[in-house]
């Protein structure tokens, strides 16, 4: 296989990591879920404490590993780690299709994300497969990936989710009737199976035997001392997490903070928005329409990604396109209250439709922040040896943002409404405020991308 093809096959592998597919497809059909659970008590206004809690475990038990794995690829290579959250994925999506209690939801929950660190080392092998010419049209798709997830797992989870009720004929029996969303699981989980045996024979490793052999060499010459007994420092290696600590690298994983916390927090929100009764401030949809809308936001996500990401850099420049990306949080936290007020009034007519539209249209220019941010992050390692490294460190950070994000957001909608604060819509205005202070940490960033470092500075 031809080394220009190699980022297509990244892509689809990326595509399968457990936020993309398995926390996708759970969203249109994880507020039922919760309720059938009867954790609540009856009571729907708490279903968004729930909820938020299983959508924050994945993140919060990929934040105690990623950094591990991340820099385990540095020195055993990226492929082995690939295939490992690969197959660790497809195991904890059944375990989820199969649970019938809170507990075994938490769990399958909690050993997908602790098996899982293919965020970072899939940006760590697209930034060894480019360089600065094609940057931009390499990390353009990785949103791409992420989108096909947001595409293919509501259509997944709307579509199959109770298959007894929709398709009786084919998936009347019993088993079906006690598992109800063991089947989107399952698609789900075949979905990534089919990825991991792509990445096993298709996939090449970006990290050589030679440089994988140098690393250990460099690794274990740590320990060597020199004469008058101090430390010989070695630069022919990744480097430790002390010295990732500098400013390229924090002003950088700082900003993928904020925008994955605000992305999370937006992403928790719209199925909570959609699924709750319009008289608590949702819209009252079903399952099956949740996921229609949110694959039919994927896929026009996904063209405009693909067509127009790369030109927009190009012309505009990567912090200009990461300001107007993180500016847009600010009216679309807006458009929920205002939507949501008219469909307390009208019901969902034709003018809440096309907030909807227009909400959705914003969320879509949004995501050009991930692509301008990867870049970044990618540019600021201080050599390409600790490439991995410096992603884990940043998807680390991010995992721990995304972990507080959606039981924030999601306990704050319920906390809201229960407590008819701001009219049911302080949620909102929390968010529109987070967001006006993220501004202030964008314009930090420098006007062009960090000036890359080779791979040894000093040798």
């Amino acid at each position: 296989m031809k080394t220009r093809k190699q980022p297509y096959f990244c892509t689809l592998k990326n595509s399968s990591t457990p936020h993309h597919s398995q926390s996708q497809s759970i969203y249109p059909y994880i507020t039922q879920l919760i309720s059938e659970l009867d954790i609540t008590g009856g009571d729907e206004r708490k279903v968004g404490y729930y909820a938020g809690l299983i959508q924050s475990l994945f993140y919060l038990t990929e934040a105690i590993m990623v950094m591990q794995w991340c820099r385990i690829s540095d020195h055993i290579g990226r492929k082995p780690v690939l295939l490992i959250g690969l197959m660790g994925t497809s195991v904890s999506i059944l375990l989820f299709g199969l649970s019938r209690t809170f507990w075994t939801l938490v769990i399958s929950r909690c050993l997908c994300g602790l098996l899982n660190g293919n965020i970072g080392v899939m940006k760590s092998v697209m930034g060894e497969l480019t360089n600065p010419s094609n940057r931009a049209r390499g990390f353009s798709l990785i949103p791409i990936a992420g989108i096909t997830g947001v595409t293919l797992g509501p259509l997944v989870g709307g579509t199959f989710a109770r298959p007894h009720e929709r398709f009786p004929r084919v998936f009347g029996g019993q088993f079906w009737q006690d598992y109800p969303y063991f089947l989107p699981c399952l698609v789900t989980s075949s979905f990534v199976c089919v990825s991991f045996v792509v990445g096993l024979l298709f996939l090449k490793e970006t990290v050589s035997k030679w440089i994988r052999d140098r690393r250990r060499f460099s690794l274990a010459s740590r320990s060597v001392t020199s004469i008058d007994g101090s430390p010989v420092r070695s630069h022919g290696g990744p480097l430790p997490l002390r010295d990732l600590l500098v400013r390229p690298v924090l002003i950088s994983v700082s900003n993928y903070m904020a925008l994955a916390f605000l992305d999370i927090m937006l992403s928790a929100l719209l199925p909570l928005f959609f699924a709750m009764p319009i008289h608590i401030g949702g819209l009252g949809f079903k399952p099956s329409t949740i996921g229609y809308i949110m694959g039919s936001f994927g896929v026009g996500t996904g063209v405009f990604q693909a067509l127009f990401f790369p030109c927009i850099v190009r012309h505009f420049g990567e912090r200009r396109t990461f300001l107007v990306g993180m500016m847009l949080f600010m009216p679309i936290f807006l458009l929920f209250p205002v939507i949501s007020s008219i469909a307390k009034h009208s019901g969902v007519n034709l003018i809440v439709q096309l907030g909807i539209a227009i909400l959705l249209s914003l969320v879509a220019l949004m995501g050009m922040a991930y692509g301008c941010i990867f870049m970044y992050v990618t540019a600021s390692s201080p050599n390409k040896h600790s490439l991995g490294a410096t992603n884990g460190l940043s998807q680390m950070s991010v995992s721990l943002s995304r972990a507080i994000g959606p039981a924030l957001a999601t306990s704050l909608f319920s906390l809201s409404v229960e407590k008819n604060i701001l009219g049911g819509y302080a949620v909102y205005a929390v968010l529109f405020c987070i967001s006006c202070l993220a501004i202030f940490l964008a314009v930090l960033l420098p006007e062009k991308v960090w000036e890359e470092k080779d791979a040894d500075n000093s040798d």
